[in-house]
């Protein structure tokens, strides 16, 4: 045992010994080519970096899983079928009828399923949040008495909302925070539980706080709070006992979202026969109006389905063009990872080769194969933690490039920041192109017979004529990936000029916005009135203030709704939907809308009787100059027209222009949500700082929401085109410089490689100019075949792109021309230099070489 164990010691010393050898004798071979070493380490650190971003992004939009225990367990319940009602969402990613269930109908399931281990319900809301002098608007979550039993959740602090909070509807006014919330609002104070927290009005007890790292089972947003189902017509609807029970029992009106927790050993399919029984018996019993599509005409109950699918990455509510650009981004870093990859595998090459003579010294002298390898391998591994570890900044820096190019509340839902997963990807990718692309070349230098180098002394001996191809085939496949990546490049900055290029007819400079929600504080009608006058007057009174307007929706994001309209006495009431909005008076002019005609809105004016149409209105009913006093009618009533004003795209950036109109916002609006313009003649950054000064001295209670320039408004409704133009401009930029470093590396390994027969050209009367033709010629062949290769690519990636480009198509004829013009030009930059040496390489030198 002693002597065993004695020699397992010796042996464990030894490898340590050998260890440690290698490390140093790896440092000073890469401080002995200390130019290769670094752009090796910065190829790494950018390539890895572009696409460990990426990934984060991807990963917790698409593939990150909730946490919480088991959640492959979960599933989220689906109603398939024909089904008539309202629908009210608050996941935008999941509006159909099938993901939404009415409470009536969640209810029934809840009280008599046996199938899952517990179900549960949710939705979100909007919030104004006030605690001491404190205020928030924000976002909120109602959940079901089982919603965090039904994930296994523990809490951080108190308890979690359980059946006991939902004895009946409006009862157990009870609230608990999430983590976030706690640390950043009340700075992680253990004191908060059973405190009092004002919740759109309503006054709820604090009970808990839940675990750290949870922010609910929406993917895309981030609850502030988590309210009992049973309080949704008190704190997010605002509606009386009477009108909430009638709610309750309405099984026409979908607004909940439902998911489940498998038994443990029940599978997916056991678990759907058996809630498609209790459905099924439900929908049977259930008194349901004829109509609605659950019940009534006998085809129509058979095909009411539940259908189970994966819940362990929740329910997504990130827009689906969004999900398309960043699934399209992760495909662009890919691309431009495998070009790194094919940089670090010619770079090695052409290290292995310079060090042929190096390697076959120390075979000679008995260095075994395995031996060099070993050492090989340390150098990779110290170039890849080099790499890796500036690829963690360099991918913290891509993020934060992303946050600033996104909405803020696209950014606060994400959280956009490096996680666990991204910093275990780039680990991976690091040791997967270090050991895919550096292995290879290792042993490839080890190959050489150490007689044959000694004695020629050649750089063909340690690769010959097959490494050469090998290395030209690698710099064409990075030529073409490049052009690839130049193309969508390309494509995506045409459709970005082509949206600055549209007028939006109005003037966005010196503009502010933001937005107020009395309604949410449970206040009238008519405080909601006096506050909206009280704050216009005093926003007016602000020095520097030339223009104040309002509305109901917010310019340029979804802005107003739709109405059928039709002339007063038209028998023809099946007319096309119009857009409208609800403008004060002062908007067009505030907005720098042109009144072409009429006058703008009044005190005295209300809805629906005065409206204001554009242009496109004018046309599409044929006013010409008659437009003033004509009489429409909508669902509302009879409206007149008083004004007509220019077409601007109100709505979004990129929509047509089309008929609207708008009107007045007195009336019949009951208006718990104002969005206010201010136009300033000063500096609009000091009235970022002013205006929530302005609107706390009208309520304290009010949180401003929603704070920004018209100008980043406008930029904010066109931010996925932003963020896919600059980081695939930037992740081009990239790949082509790193194709033109592969190119150069080719090239000038080559005109080494062929010194002795460029000096036996010379000595036999070929002229400089001729040689660098010769390189110039190789560089030639090289990016056509690249480049023609990388336009076939392109056209197929185009296609998938062309969701995401605005005013041209995927295959436009001038970017993909322009794209083969500009990397033909980097190509010949990188042929320049290796050209040049060789015209000017002495005869007697060449001839001497080797």
């Amino acid at each position: 045992m002693t002597t065993s164990g004695g020699e397992a010691l010796g042996t464990a010393v030894l490898q340590l010994d050998t260890i440690a050898y290698n490390v140093r004798y790896a440092a000073r071979a890469l401080t002995r080519m200390p130019a290769l070493a670094v752009t090796i380490v910065l190829t790494l650190a950018f390539g890895i970096g572009a696409a460990t971003a990426m990934y984060s992004l991807f990963h917790q939009i698409l593939v990150r899983p909730l946490p919480v225990p088991e959640p492959e367990r979960l599933v989220n319940v689906e109603e398939t079928g024909p089904k008539s009602g309202g629908r009210d969402c608050s996941a935008a990613g999941n509006c159909g009828f099938e993901q939404l269930f009415s409470y009536a109908m969640f209810r029934d399931l809840e009280a008599r399923q046996d199938a899952f281990a517990g179900i549960a319900a949710h939705a979100g809301f909007e919030t104004n949040l006030a605690y001491r002098d404190h205020t928030l608007h924000g976002k909120g979550a109602l959940v079901s008495g089982g919603y965090f039993a039904t994930l296994n959740l523990r809490p951080a602090l108190g308890r979690l909302i359980g059946t006991q909070d939902e004895p009946s509807l409006g009862e157990s006014a009870v609230v608990v925070l999430s983590h976030d919330y706690w640390q950043n609002q009340f700075g992680g104070d253990p004191g908060v539980v059973d405190q009092t927290l004002v919740v759109n009005g309503q006054t709820l007890t604090i009970i808990g706080v839940a675990p750290a790292g949870f922010s609910g089972v929406v993917v895309g947003q981030r609850p502030q709070v988590f309210v009992p189902l049973t309080l949704r017509w008190s704190v997010a609807r605002r509606s009386g006992t009477v009108e909430a029970q009638a709610a309750a029992r309405e099984r026409r009106g979908y607004s909940l979202y439902l998911f489940a927790r498998l038994k443990p050993e029940q599978s997916v399919e056991q678990a759907a026969a058996v809630i498609n029984g209790l459905h099924s018996a439900i929908l049977a019993d259930a008194e349901v109006p004829a109509n609605t599509g659950q019940r009534g005409a006998d085809q129509d109950v058979p095909q009411l389905r539940l259908a189970l699918r994966p819940g362990a990455n929740g329910l997504n509510s990130v827009p689906a063009t969004a999900v398309r650009a960043v699934t399209l981004l992760l495909a662009i870093t890919a691309l431009v990872l495998t070009i790194v990859c094919a940089n670090v595998a010619n770079l090695l090459l052409a290290r292995g080769a310079a060090r042929a003579g190096e390697l076959a010294i120390r075979a000679s002298i008995g260095a075994g194969r395995r031996q060099l390898v070993a050492q090989l391998a340390t150098e990779l591994i110290m170039l890849g933690a080099l790499g890796g570890a500036l690829a963690v900044p360099v991918a913290a820096s891509t993020l934060a490039i992303i946050a600033a190019i996104v909405p803020a509340e696209f950014a606060a839902g994400l959280v956009i920041r490096l996680d666990l997963a991204a910093m275990l990807f780039a680990a991976i990718a690091t040791l997967a192109t270090v050991a895919l692309f550096g292995l290879l070349p290792a042993f490839q230098a080890t190959r050489a017979d150490p007689g044959h180098v000694l004695k020629s002394r050649s750089a063909q001996s340690s690769g010959g004529r097959g490494m050469t191809r090998l290395r030209a085939v690698l710099a064409t496949a990075q030529i073409a990936l490049s052009m690839v990546l130049l193309v969508l490049a390309g494509l995506f900055t045409q459709s970005l000029v082509n949206i600055a290029r549209v007028d939006l007819g109005m003037t966005v400079d010196s503009l502010l916005t933001f937005k107020v929600s009395p309604g949410l504080n449970s206040y009238g009608p008519e405080r909601n009135t006096a506050i909206h006058a009280r704050i216009q007057e005093e926003l007016a009174a602000v020095p520097g203030v030339t223009g104040v307007a309002s509305s109901r929706t917010q310019v340029v994001a979804n802005f107003g709704g739709s109405y059928p309209v039709w002339p007063v006495g038209s028998a023809d009431r099946d007319q096309p939907m119009v857009q409208f909005a609800v403008v004060s008076p002062g908007f067009f002019g505030t907005l720098g809308i042109p009144l072409l005609a009429g006058r703008d809105f009044a005190g005295a004016d209300s809805a629906p009787g005065a409206i204001i149409v554009n242009e496109s209105f004018v046309r599409r009913h044929d006013l010409g100059g008659n437009a003033i006093g004509s009489r429409f009618e909508t669902e509302e009533g009879v409206s007149e027209v008083v004004g007509v004003v220019a077409d601007a795209n109100v709505t979004a950036v990129k929509s047509d222009l089309v008929p609207q109109f708008f009107w007045p916002l007195t009336g019949i609006w009951d208006a718990g949500s104002y969005y206010y313009y201010v136009r300033a003649g000063i500096e609009p950054a000091a009235l970022l700082r002013t205006i929530p000064r302005v609107i706390a001295g009208v309520d304290p209670n009010l949180p401003v929401s929603d704070l920004t320039t018209l100008k980043r408004q406008v930029r904010d409704n066109v931010y996925l085109d932003w963020l896919v133009t600059a980081l695939s401009a930037g992740f081009a930029a990239l790949a082509t410089f790193l194709a033109a470093l592969g190119l150069y590396g080719v090239l000038s390994y080559n005109v080494v490689q062929r010194t002795r027969e460029i000096g036996l050209r010379l000595a036999l009367g070929a002229t400089p100019s001729k040689l660098r033709a010769m390189v110039v010629k190789q560089a030639g062949l090289i990016a056509s075949v690249g480049c023609l290769i990388g336009l076939a690519v392109a056209i197929g990636f185009s296609r998938v792109a062309e969701t995401l480009l605005f005013g041209l198509s995927g295959h436009d004829p001038v970017v993909l021309i322009a794209a083969a013009a500009l990397l033909s030009a980097v190509a010949f930059a990188a042929s320049y230099l290796p050209a040049w040496r060789a015209s000017v390489i002495s005869p007697m030198s060449a001839l001497r070489h080797e």
